[in-house]
């Protein structure tokens, strides 16, 4: 079994930051790609970014130029840096890591409101 743990979620204003972190632990013998998905009230899950094991990442449109993504392979963790947040980005953020199957963390919130 694998096990992750999101944090960094919270209440910003537009224009604000956040960073996302995700530390995965527990039975892992080598991931292939970590990343994010986000689901606001709604809507469906949506990718948000991914990072595989060579350090090769994939954006959605909406978020090209303002979020980062990054991982810590020693750490098995993944880091989400949002920046110049708007409303749009209001939802919950989920991790997930694909190794042997797909986990995926519990949520964080993320709130962008004035």
């Amino acid at each position: 079994q694998v096990q992750l743990v999101e944090s960094g979620g919270g209440l910003v204003q537009p224009g604000g930051s956040l960073r996302l972190s995700c530390a995965a632990s527990g039975s892992i013998v080598s991931i292939s790609a970590m990343g994010w998905y986000s689901q606001a009230p709604g809507k469906q899950r949506e990718l948000v970014a991914t990072i595989t094991s060579s350090g090769s990442t994939t954006y959605a449109d909406s978020v090209k130029g303002r979020f980062t993504i990054s991982r810590d392979n020693a750490k098995n963790t993944v880091y989400l840096q949002m920046n110049s947040l708007k409303p749009e980005d209001t939802a919950v953020y989920y991790c997930y890591v694909k190794t042997a199957g797909v986990y995926w963390g519990q949520g964080t919130q993320v709130t962008v409101s004035s």
